[in-house]
């Protein structure tokens, strides 16, 4: 009786024990150790030498166009056409200049007339007055009339002279030697006066132009020595800052720098052959020291952009601590961008892990594990793996032949 008693109290503590067992809550699961890829910061010297992408244009390009209007009848200049001063570009219907030329030199020799009838007029009155037949008033008024009429003949030559420089003014003609590279009108085309109607590079000096951002040309002053690489010959020549835009491009908001190419060779460079430039932002005698003073100043740090969060109203990374294996919260400042690449202003310093991928995920004091890359196993030829296959699978046993067959 006594056993049975034991062996029923002992059943009950067990199903009691079960039941507790049961009713209590599970163990939340542990956080999974996440793996993420980190890099270590450095500081960068600021680079006092950037190359820039130029063209080679001549020192003087000349948009040639007509001084009077009207009817484009020819136009010989063709683009990459060698001309020489003197030559005839292009050419306008001219009949109409022709008979005003023709009016003016009428009305130069109807002037003529009246000036040589009032110049006999007066002499012949002059000897009236001698002899005392006519008086001194009736003179004066001939000398009068002798003075308007030179004028109104002084008038009509220039009137005549400028009906015949219009005239010459439909052909356009080089007024130096070069080269044509643009035609901006064509043979039955009615242009106005001024209208550009061909660009030409005159013979000469070259120049490399180049566009160099606000930050960069604040810095730069005609004189200033830089180096040209041509793209064609990949000669190397040397240039001086000849000019710097007052005014940035409303466009792309870039100042237009054009260099003076130095040598003879680098005179003759093609137009429009790509050129690549070096030049200093700061005079050559103060770039030692300001290359002094930045090795002393905090160089510029860089991180990728997706080692960027959005915290709060700023950006800020994960930094790893490789003693305890977690991550912290930085908050940093970004200065600029460059390319895919943030330029940190203040926040990080040289040395410092930062996480850069797999930010989004991350919690301040989460346990962290480096990713490491996994190793790619050899590459395993054909018979190789023909022959593993043959090994791993079982042998093929053929069946026994039946009564009466080979």
């Amino acid at each position: 009786m006594n056993h049975s008693l034991r062996v029923v109290r002992s059943g009950a503590w067990v199903l009691a024990a079960c039941v507790l067992v049961a009713c209590s809550r599970p163990e939340p699961p542990q956080e999974p150790v996440r793996s993420v890829k980190v890099m270590t910061v450095g500081s960068q010297l600021p680079e006092f030498r950037t190359e820039y992408a130029g063209e080679v244009r001549a020192r003087n390009e000349v948009r040639l166009g007509f001084r009077v209007g009207g009817k484009l009848v020819a136009r010989p200049a063709e683009v990459g056409q060698r001309v020489k001063a003197g030559q005839v570009l292009a050419q306008l219907d001219a009949a109409d200049y022709q008979l005003a030329s023709q009016a003016a030199q009428a009305q130069v020799q109807a002037a003529t007339t009246q000036r040589d009838l009032a110049a006999a007029d007066f002499k012949r009155y002059t000897e009236l007055r001698a002899q005392n037949f006519i008086s001194s008033a009736e003179l004066e008024r001939r000398e009068t009339t002798l003075k308007a009429a030179q004028a109104s003949l002084d008038q009509a030559k220039a009137q005549g002279g400028v009906q015949s420089n219009q005239k010459g003014y439909a052909v356009l003609v080089a007024e130096r030697a070069g080269v044509v590279l643009a035609v901006e009108a064509e043979p039955g085309q009615v242009v106005s006066a001024g209208a550009p109607v061909v660009r030409v590079a005159e013979d000469g000096p070259r120049d490399v132009v180049i566009a160099v951002p606000e930050h960069k040309a604040a810095g730069l002053r005609a004189g200033l020595p830089a180096s040209v690489r041509l793209w064609a010959s990949d000669a190397t020549h040397s240039a001086v800052v000849r000019e710097v835009a007052a005014s940035a491009d409303a466009v792309t908001r870039t100042f237009a720098v054009k260099l003076a190419l130095q040598g003879e060779q680098a005179a003759a460079a093609a137009l429009g052959s790509t050129a690549y430039v070096q030049l200093q932002s700061l005079p050559a005698g103060s770039l030692a020291s300001a290359q002094q003073q930045a090795s002393a100043a905090p160089g510029l740090i860089k991180v990728p952009t997706g080692a960027l969060w959005q915290q709060g109203q700023g950006s800020a990374v994960w930094l790893f601590d490789a003693t305890s294996g977690s991550v912290k919260a930085q908050p940093v400042v970004v200065a600029t961008a460059d390319g895919n690449q943030a330029v940190i202003a203040s926040g990080l310093k040289g040395g410092e892990q930062v996480v850069v991928a797999g930010v989004h995920v991350l919690t301040d004091g989460q346990k962290v594990n480096l990713f490491k890359e996994k190793n790619v196993p050899a590459q395993v030829s054909g018979a190789d793996q023909l022959a593993a296959k043959t090994e791993n699978q079982p042998a093929v046993v053929a069946p026994a032949p039946a009564k009466g067959q080979p």
